[in-house]
């Protein structure tokens, strides 16, 4: 027998190479999609997996221009709030100084998580004042359900009265009225908390103080009240605590590690209702807001002296 050439060798060792590479591209052809969708499933959850909590989903624009959007007859009157771009249920809540679930009542609103830009909603109760329209603002859906299959208990101060709504008030409802704003004035606040102020009150700015701590300090009502947001759904606040304390004024307790209240819950001026944290913040502290009728005011100006 000859002996083969180096040349033939080579030749055969490339045809050999050759057919080996297109076995392993046609096995990789059979396993590749298998990878793919594998990756695919982790990489990007469905819509389906998601649960957001109530609330929480900023509003969206509007999905059709030319349709007008519920409530918009009553864009700029008293006692009604325009949807701006970022906001939830329980931010309108914050800013109009109301639980955000009267305002889904108030509003007929079938889903929390879905308003618009440019939706405008009542954030006052009906028949809570002679100059506000008491005709209820409904969504673009027919059908409308509770949110909750149980209902949440309503404080007395926010329950609609059953004046008329086409009728001004009498005098003596209206001094009662006033009265009683004055009345939610007279709170006997206390500091929530017991460490320095690391950050002040600035209007335009910062909406309340910074209270500085230790992991775990504990967070105090700073009144009786009743909490009604307890959560975390709210962005740049973290694990947060609202109550509202009259028809007047509520307060926010944000950036907390631990809550320990659930809404609809009456907590007592200087219970601990959480535990100091650095949720949504750089370090540990507390953030504390004092809103009256929805609007941030000073809480060094209502706290005592120290």
């Amino acid at each position: 027998m000859r002996p083969l050439s180096t040349q033939r060798i080579q030749g055969i060792g490339a045809a050999l190479a050759a057919a080996l590479l297109l076995g392993a591209c046609a096995t990789g052809k059979n396993h590749a999609p298998v990878e793919d969708r594998a990756v695919g499933a982790r990489g990007a959850p469905t819509i389906a997996s998601a649960q957001p909590s109530p609330g929480s989903v900023p509003a969206q624009p509007a999905a059709d221009a030319t349709k007008p959007l519920p409530g918009a007859e009553n864009a700029g009157k008293p006692g009604y709030y325009t949807v701006k771009p970022g906001d939830t249920m329980i931010r309108v809540g914050l800013e109009s100084g109301q639980n955000w679930k009267d305002l889904v009542k108030w509003n007929n609103l079938d889903n929390p998580n879905v308003i618009e830009v440019g939706q405008v909603l009542r954030v006052v109760p009906p028949g809570s004042d002679a100059g506000v329209s008491t005709r209820p603002i409904t969504s673009a859906k027919a059908e409308t359900r509770p949110l909750d299959a149980k209902p949440a208990p309503v404080a007395a101060s926010a329950a609609p009265t059953t004046s008329s709504p086409s009728t001004s008030l009498p005098a003596a409802a209206t001094t009662a009225a006033a009265a009683g704003r004055e009345g939610d004035d007279d709170i006997n606040w206390i500091w929530p908390a017991s460490g320095p102020i690391s950050s002040v009150f600035e209007e335009g700015k910062s909406k309340g103080l910074g209270i500085a701590g230790k992991l775990g300090d504990p967070v105090l009502a700073a009144a009786e009240g009743r909490v009604v947001y307890a959560g975390s759904g709210l962005r740049g606040y973290g694990n947060l605590v609202i109550v509202k304390h009259n028809t007047t004024y509520l307060t926010a307790y944000a950036h907390n590690q631990t809550l320990l209240v659930k809404e609809d819950q009456a907590v007592r001026r200087g219970q601990k209702i959480a535990e100091m944290g650095a949720s949504d913040s750089d370090r540990v502290l507390l953030h504390f807001e004092i809103r009256r009728q929805g609007k941030p005011v000073d809480p060094a100006r209502l706290l005592p002296p120290r």
